[in-house]
């Protein structure tokens, strides 16, 4: 097969994996940085440019996404034009747009009755004192709908910081989610690795010292962790409802059972791999290998 991966860099560990799994396997591999591609919209002969070279429907097979966040716009108009030439795309360009919108995909998520942390979103300084009643008062986290990876997330554990905090970031018009903080995670999570309608691996990240964010870019540590029944079905079902084959759930373990925090388009593979031994990527180009056919993409999932 010719499977393109779209990252910004073949250095990236994960992208270096993919290539490594889907080579090892015989498949021939490009990566495309997807920012320097641009796109011919024809209804004939739909291509895509990239360079100097010109892609056309033949040239692939199969596009594994790697969108980063800050170029989610830009890079999903990439996947749907691959998706218009009829190449199969692991994830599609609608289903990677939904789960980047945290407060979609936290809506999607409650209106199929998956468990999530309790959440308030306004907009007006005046709804504050409303928001912290809602979740619970103080602590609370705060989250901006546009961060990643940690960044542009707070734990207030007061009122006072609480109100500070979120009026701040009004002040900025930057867009905020408001949830409770549930203590009884102890400042850990659990990444469960998803692809094709399984869990194929699953580990617990703790926070270091003195934070509360348990991301291993911001010094998390990973651990290998025995999910429950609960937590493999919840873990599934939230991947489904976002129409993704291959991505990362984030549960919290709570006293009313998993909740989900994040669902990631584009999870990493090192951390995960070295904490369970799984070939995580290998399981993923076995994934392609199954699923992969001229215009077999198709929107799942609503909204």
């Amino acid at each position: 097969m010719k499977i393109a991966i779209l990252s910004r860099s073949p250095s990236i560990h994960s992208t270096k994996r993919l290539v490594e799994a889907a080579t090892a396997r015989g498949h021939e591999v490009r990566v495309v940085d997807h920012v320097r591609c641009f796109m011919d919209i024809t209804s004939d002969r739909p291509s895509l440019h990239y360079q100097d070279e010109e892609f056309a429907a033949e040239h692939f097979d199969a596009v594994i996404p790697r969108i980063g966040a800050s170029v989610t716009f830009y890079g999903t108009a990439v996947v749907r034009q691959f998706e218009m030439m009829g190449v199969y795309s692991v994830n599609e360009s609608v289903a990677i747009t939904r789960s980047r919108d945290k407060l979609r995909s936290l809506q999607l998520l409650s209106r199929r009755g998956v468990g999530i942390p309790v959440t308030a979103f306004a907009r007006s300084p005046d709804d504050v004192p409303g928001l912290i009643r809602e979740v619970g008062g103080a602590p609370l986290v705060i989250k901006l709908l546009e961060g990643t990876q940690g960044i542009g997330v707070v734990l207030a554990e007061t009122r006072t910081a609480a109100r500070s905090v979120i009026q701040g970031f009004m002040g900025l018009s930057a867009n905020i989610l408001v949830q409770e903080y549930i203590k009884e995670a102890g400042g850990s999570d659990i990444r469960c690795f998803v692809v094709g309608g399984k869990v194929i691996a699953a580990m617990q990240r703790t926070a270091p010292d003195g934070d509360f964010r348990s991301n291993l870019h911001r010094g998390g540590s990973a651990s290998l962790v025995k999910l429950t029944p609960k937590e493999r079905r919840t873990a599934v079902n939230a991947a489904k409802i976002m129409g993704l084959n291959v991505c990362g759930v984030d549960l919290l373990r709570s006293d009313r059972g998993p909740l989900v925090m994040e669902v990631n388009s584009s999870p990493g593979i090192g951390g995960i791999e070295a904490a369970t031994g799984k070939d995580v990527a290998n399981l993923i180009i076995e994934f392609i290998e199954r699923e992969a056919r001229p215009k077999r993409t198709r929107t799942r999932g609503k909204g």
